[in-house]
C-alpha cells in the first residue's frame, strides 16, 4: 500500500495483549519483590489477546461500523485507533489526523457543571478559549441541556451526559470521530440530529468510525463494516452483505440474546 494521500486509518495485524492476571491491581513494591524472588512474570496461561491480526483500511469520507458480540475488541479498537492504546503487534497508522473518541459520558468531571466541563473538554482536545466560546452556543443548544448546563454533570442522566459529549465533539469539528455506542441515546429527534450532523461532518470529507449493536442503523450510515469475534476479524466490507450474514449468526440457537441486539 504504497499510495497512502487517499487513506484515513491504515492497520496492520494489530494486536492488542492483555495479562489476565492484572486485573487485580499490584503496587511497585510487590511486582519488584516477584522479581527478586525469581517468580515467573511471562504471560503464559495468563496471556489474552483482546484484538490479534486486525488489518484493514479506510480512505478518507468513509464511515466504518464496527460490530460483534460484548467482548469482542470493538472498543479495544477504538482506543487504539485515538492512540489511547499502544499495538503490542503490528501498526496503526491515521497519516497525520487527529482522532477524537467519544464513549458514554466519558472524559466528563462529575463534580463540575456542563458548561465547566465544556471548555476542559474542548482545552483537552486542543481548542483555545476564543474557539471554544465561538462554538459554546451552538455545543449547548444542539445538546438540549437548557439550564442544566450550569448544574454538576454529576446530576446528569447518562443520556444528557452522552448528548453533551456528542455535541462537543461534533461542534469541534475532529478530523477522524470515533463514537461508541453513542448514537442511539436520546429521543428519536435527538436521533436524527446527531445522524444529519454526522452527515455533515463526512461531507466535509471526516472520517468516522462506529461502534453500534443496531444492525439498521449500521446499514443505513456506513460504507464499510468490520465484523469483530473474539478479537479477530470474521469479515471486513460492504454493509449490507455483513450484516445479513452478521444477523444470521447471531439468530442461530444457543447464541446469546445480546449477539442480535
Amino acid at each position: 500500500m504504497t499510495d497512502s494521500s487517499g487513506y484515513a486509518i491504515v492497520a496492520q495485524d494489530v494486536g492488542i495483549k492483555y495479562d489476565l492476571r492484572l486485573k487485580r491491581r499490584r503496587t511497585l513494591k510487590q511486582t519488584v519483590g516477584q522479581l527478586l524472588r525469581g517468580d515467573t512474570v511471562s504471560l503464559g496461561e495468563n496471556e489474552f489477546w483482546a484484538l490479534q491480526g486486525v488489518s484493514f483500511a479506510l480512505e478518507r469520507g468513509e464511515v466504518l461500523g464496527v460490530v460483534g458480540r460484548n467482548g469482542s475488541g470493538k472498543s479495544t479498537l477504538l482506543q487504539v485507533i485515538a492512540g489511547v492504546l499502544r499495538p503490542d503487534a503490528g501498526a496503526l497508522t491515521t497519516y497525520g489526523l487527529s482522532p477524537t473518541l467519544l464513549t458514554l459520558g466519558a472524559g466528563f468531571v462529575p463534580e463540575l457543571t456542563g458548561r465547566e466541563n465544556v471548555y476542559l473538554n474542548a482545552a483537552y482536545l486542543g481548542f483555545r478559549r476564543e474557539q471554544i466560546e465561538a462554538r459554546f452556543e451552538a455545543i449547548i443548544e444542539f445538546a438540549e441541556l437548557g439550564r442544566f448546563i450550569e448544574a454538576p454533570v454529576t446530576t446528569y442522566s447518562s443520556g444528557m451526559r452522552s448528548r453533551l459529549g456528542f455535541s462537543i465533539a461534533v461542534h469541534l469539528e475532529p478530523e477522524i470521530l470515533l463514537l461508541d455506542e453513542v448514537l442511539g441515546v436520546g429521543d428519536a429527534g435527538f436521533q436524527r440530529k446527531s445522524r444529519q450532523k454526522m452527515n455533515e461532518l463526512m461531507a466535509r470529507a471526516q472520517a468516522l468510525v462506529v461502534v453500534s449493536h443496531s444492525p439498521r442503523f449500521i446499514t443505513e450510515v456506513t460504507t464499510k463494516v468490520l465484523w469483530l469475534e473474539a478479537g479477530r476479524i470474521r469479515a471486513f466490507g460492504d454493509p449490507e452483505e455483513i450484516m445479513e450474514r452478521y444477523g444470521e449468526e447471531s439468530r442461530k440457537p444457543g447464541r446469546p440474546a445480546e449477539a442480535a441486539a
